[in-house]
């Protein structure tokens, strides 16, 4: 307690008034000398008395402070009474609840990213390890129709890890929070334009039909060319549904509310247990013949939400997947 310089300072004020309250008393009457002196002493023990109790308690607080710093496993800290202690206290807890939940978010995000790296190695040694079979298979192979074959099936696999790599970096870069999105009012039609463009060829040449019914002069407040990368990732998993001789479905409502966009497949749907993981990374479904790496529905789900929109996926009523994405007003 003495190690308090203020406290220090006090007990010698108090000590000097007291000692010239006396000599003033003792000057009257003895009796009042005596009486100052007895009063002093009084005032002094109670004040050290608490004083001495507060500072326990504020010792307590600070060890419980020094445990949660510390990674304890548990807060206690009594209720104190009404007062400034009380007060603290509150605050006190207040904090201490709080760092323990940073520290669990710390702990989930760091399980997050093991698994996600995990994956990630898992998703990246698929491609890599076929290509590397099929580069042994190129030095003994004579023939060189067989070899060109090899080789265009090489820079397919390629690019595929070129594809996850760069969209592995986007998704990166918008959970560091670095992308800043140029939003302005953009075209519904112009968007889906854009992002159908690169999947033209592969549709007609699988022979997939597509429909669309969005009217002229619908627009949303969007970046437009990370909206074409979201809408393209969606329609290309539809293609992929969709298989040999199927059907893409887009159409566009514009309402007070919001504007809404449905993308729907003539493909087998979704079952019941998959409908809740849809857009979770590296989820590739149930089938073993999965297509794609799981990245993709996570991506297009992430930067929609960060613009302000919603997207959810269901089964068609007339069979099928069907993506609803909307834009308030």
């Amino acid at each position: 307690m003495f190690r308090n310089r203020e406290i220090r300072q006090f007990a010698l004020c108090f000590g000097v008034v007291a000692l010239a309250g006396a000599i003033a008393g003792f000057m009257i009457h003895p009796a009042a000398g005596s009486l100052v002196m007895a009063l002093a002493a009084v005032f002094g023990i109670l004040f050290f008395v608490f004083t001495g109790n507060r500072y326990r308690r504020i010792a307590k607080l600070s060890g419980e402070i020094d445990r949660v710093l510390h990674y304890g496993e548990r807060i206690d800290i009594s209720q104190e009474e009404e007062g400034e202690l009380s007060i603290l206290q509150s605050e006190i807890t207040k904090m201490t609840l709080r760092i323990r939940e940073q520290n669990d978010r710390l702990k989930q995000e760091k399980e997050h990213l093991a698994d996600s790296l995990a994956d990630i190695a898992h998703q990246l040694r698929t491609p890599l390890t076929s290509a590397g079979l099929i580069l042994s298979l190129l030095e003994q192979e004579p023939d060189e129709r067989r070899r060109k074959a090899l080789l265009r099936e090489t820079e397919e696999l390629f690019s595929q890890v070129d594809w996850l790599l760069t969209s592995l970096l986007k998704l990166s870069r918008l959970d560091a929070g670095i992308v800043v999105f140029q939003e302005e009012k953009t075209e519904v039609e112009k968007l889906l334009e854009s992002s159908l463009r690169p999947l033209l060829i592969p549709m007609e040449l699988h022979e997939i039909t597509l429909q669309k019914e969005v009217p002229a002069g619908v627009f949303i407040s969007v970046d437009a060319g990370w909206m074409t990368e979201a809408l393209r990732n969606i329609l290309k998993n539809c293609c992929e549904k969709a298989g040999d001789g199927g059907m893409i479905h887009i159409s566009c409502k514009d309402t007070l509310l919001y504007t809404e966009i449905e993308i729907h497949d003539s493909g087998p749907g979704f079952e019941a247990e998959e409908l809740h993981h849809i857009f979770d990374r590296f989820y590739r479904g149930k089938k073993e013949n999965a297509a794609g790496y799981g990245i993709g529905l996570a991506l297009s789900k992430t930067i929609i939400i960060r613009q302000g929109g919603t997207v959810a996926a269901k089964n068609h009523p007339q069979r099928g997947a069907a993506f609803t994405i909307r834009f308030p007003k």
